[in-house]
C-alpha cells in the first residue's frame, strides 16, 4: 500500500534512532504538512528511557500504548512528580516542563507522543547518539 498523508504507519517513515530507543514521526510538517503539532510512536526496550529534558515553548502529550514504565514530570515549582504508568495512561507535559520516561517492565514499552506546536522533535537530531533509521526499521 502506498503511504499517503492521512494514513501513516510507523513502518512507513524513517525513524530517529537513539541508544535508548526510537521515535517514528507519523505526523509532522515534513511528513504530511501538519503545522500546529507533530507526533509519533516511541519504542523503548526494557530498562531503557530518555533522560530528563524539556521542550522550550512546547507542550507534550504522552499516551502509553503498551508496556510499563516510570514517568517523571516537574510541577509548577520544579518539583519532580513520578508515577508508574501503563497502557491507556495519558501524561500531560506543560510547556517547557522537564520530564523523563523509563521502561521498567520486562518487555518493550510503546508510546504515542504529540508536541504542540510542531518542532521540538527536530532538536533530537542534535543529540550525540542520534541516527536516522531507514524506512521499515
Amino acid at each position: 500500500m502506498t503511504r499517503d498523508k492521512y494514513f501513516i504507519y510507523p513502518k512507513d517513515v524513517s525513524a530517529f534512532g537513539f541508544d535508548w530507543g526510537k521515535l517514528s514521526l507519523t505526523v509532522a510538517p515534513e511528513v504530511n504538512g501538519a503545522d500546529r503539532f507533530s507526533g509519533g510512536v516511541v519504542d523503548l526496550p526494557s530498562g531503557e528511557g530518555h533522560a530528563r529534558h524539556n521542550h522550550p515553548g512546547a507542550e507534550e502529550i504522552i499516551f502509553v500504548i503498551s508496556g510499563a514504565g516510570e514517568q517523571m514530570v516537574e510541577d509548577e515549582n520544579g518539583n519532580p512528580i513520578t508515577r508508574q504508568v501503563g497502557p491507556g495512561c495519558t501524561i500531560y507535559i506543560p510547556e517547557s516542563r522537564f520530564h523523563a520516561t523509563k521502561n521498567t517492565g520486562a518487555g518493550p514499552m510503546q508510546l504515542f507522543v504529540v508536541y504542540s506546536p510542531a518542532g521540538p522533535e527536530l532538536a533530537l537530531r542534535e543529540l550525540p547518539d542520534f541516527r536516522q533509521l531507514p524506512v521499515g526499521c
